[in-house]
């Protein structure tokens, strides 16, 4: 019978190198029985001790791809990273509402560390030294994570809380927001607060979709 250690690296060598982060919630299915999450526990911990895997923070684990150009392992996926955390938290992540205003044409800034908002706020992760932070997403924003709109929404709250609602600010949602999401805003104009649906119908007011 295959080893924990066996079947795991059979796993991860399926999806390739520097392309998924993994943590031991990933690997429970590979043992039958309960009580046995110490021994995913310890074959991911000898895996790394071997070098056959990084582990990259606290619980999280990568099967790195060579850099020629660092001439060492190439630094971890953030984006899968931040996969990994959600899949172990069961939870829906989104970048943050900054970084959802400046995909929208709102704004040139950009966080100054990867910031994402979530179901509920998460303990910070540290990766390479860099500190990814996690928090609640909030009242208005939580009900659309799992949403296209989610976005759309990120970015009115961002707008609210900030700089302000102007023509120029409707204009660059107008253009920059997908179908998808300006469809998704339309259907459930009534979850938003009173302040934002008027916003929202002008931001989907010249977005005629069959059956929206």
């Amino acid at each position: 019978m295959s080893s924990i250690a066996d079947k795991i690296m059979k796993r991860v060598r399926r999806h390739g190198r520097g392309v998924r982060v993994y943590t031991p919630k990933d690997f429970l299915d590979l043992v039958a029985r309960s009580g046995t999450r110490a021994a995913v526990d310890q074959a991911l911990a000898r895996l790394a001790r071997a070098g056959t895997l990084r582990r990259v923070g606290r619980g999280l684990y990568d099967w790195p791809r060579y850099s020629k150009v660092l001439d060492a392992p190439a630094p971890t996926n953030i984006d899968a990273v931040v996969d990994a955390v959600a899949r172990r938290a069961n939870i829906t992540v989104r970048r943050s509402n900054l970084a959802a205003a400046n995909a929208l044409g709102l704004t040139h800034a950009v966080p100054t560390q990867p910031d994402y908002v979530a179901d509920r706020s998460l303990n910070d992760v540290i990766i390479s030294g860099r500190k990814l932070r996690f928090r609640d997403a909030g009242t208005m924003v939580r009900p659309w994570l799992d949403t296209p709109a989610a976005p759309l929404v990120q970015a009115m709250v961002w707008l609210h809380d900030g700089p302000g609602v102007t023509d120029a600010a409707i204009q660059a949602m107008c253009s920059h927001a997908s179908d998808d999401a300006k469809r998704a805003l339309r259907k459930d104009l009534s979850r938003l607060p009173a302040w934002a649906i008027p916003i929202a119908h002008r931001v989907t007011a010249n977005h005629a979709i069959n059956g929206a």
